[in-house]
């Protein structure tokens, strides 16, 4: 039987990551060091029996892996591949077709990483979305505040959405993520309080989450390059702010 999501960690030491990520993926978890045989030889026996797969070790390591298993990116298994230090989750193998961006997303919401990808479907987006929301708001309302911020913009510019490490599992964000094909990136308080730009302070938010404001510091940490074309809208308990990303050669050469 195959299993939708699998797990190899490549050293012991990172044994506790990956019991972690399985249980909070529902994932299978491999003890690739268990087998007295190569790595390399018992991954790539696996490799079939799995529709995705997260590595976690170094990007080199994983390229040797699946050196030659690749066929056809529309059913080859995606891979992801998380570092030791859960710094960064790169979309490696099968990005938009196979899964692998939306899975490095959700492990480094997980993990607390940076999701890596790199496929040009999804790097020609030019915007991101910061986005906060009080606690029980539904999918419909977020639609709603978002159509609205955007102001005529098409949804399939947004790049992402971001949010802050409280709403993680906001149910109506998530669903409204889900149901619009947008990777839901999420940063840890500390995060945006070095980075906590704001056009309009919110006492509320301050008292409740320790920021001055929300949506505009994610949408700007998510997109560094980005200018802040639409600043803090809000309606029916959703914020709201646009970041557009000009791109490289907007940005400025060093």
């Amino acid at each position: 039987m195959t299993a939708p999501l699998a797990i190899w960690p490549v050293r012991r030491e990172t044994e506790a990551l990956a019991e972690y990520l399985a249980a909070h993926l529902n994932a299978v978890l491999h003890r690739p060091w268990l087998d007295a045989g190569r790595q390399l030889d018992a991954f790539r026996e696996a490799f079939a029996g799995a529709r995705a797969w997260v590595l976690i070790g170094a990007v080199g390591i994983a390229g040797r892996f699946i050196a030659g298993l690749a066929r056809d990116k529309h059913t080859d298994p995606a891979v992801v591949v998380l570092d030791d230090a859960a710094r960064f989750a790169v979309a490696l193998l099968g990005g938009h077709e196979g899964g692998a961006n939306a899975l490095a997303y959700a492990v480094a919401r997980a993990a607390g990483a940076v999701p890596v990808v790199t496929t040009a479907t999804e790097a020609v987006k030019p915007l991101t979305l910061g986005l906060g929301c009080r606690r029980g708001v539904s999918a419909e309302q977020i639609a709603a505040a978002v159509t609205h911020a955007l102001a005529g913009r098409p949804l399939e510019d947004v790049r992402e959405v971001a949010t802050v490490d409280l709403k993680a599992d906001e149910t109506g964000l998530l669903a409204y993520c889900e149901a619009h094909a947008l990777p839901l990136r999420v940063f840890a308080r500390a995060d945006l309080a070095g980075r906590a730009y704001v056009t309009q302070a919110s006492d509320w938010v301050q008292q409740n989450v320790g920021l001055p404001g929300v949506c505009e510091p994610c949408a700007l940490l998510a997109s560094p390059r980005g200018e802040l074309v639409v600043p803090k809208t809000a309606l029916n308990g959703v914020t709201v702010a646009v970041v557009e990303d000009r791109g490289w050669a907007a940005g400025g050469q060093a």
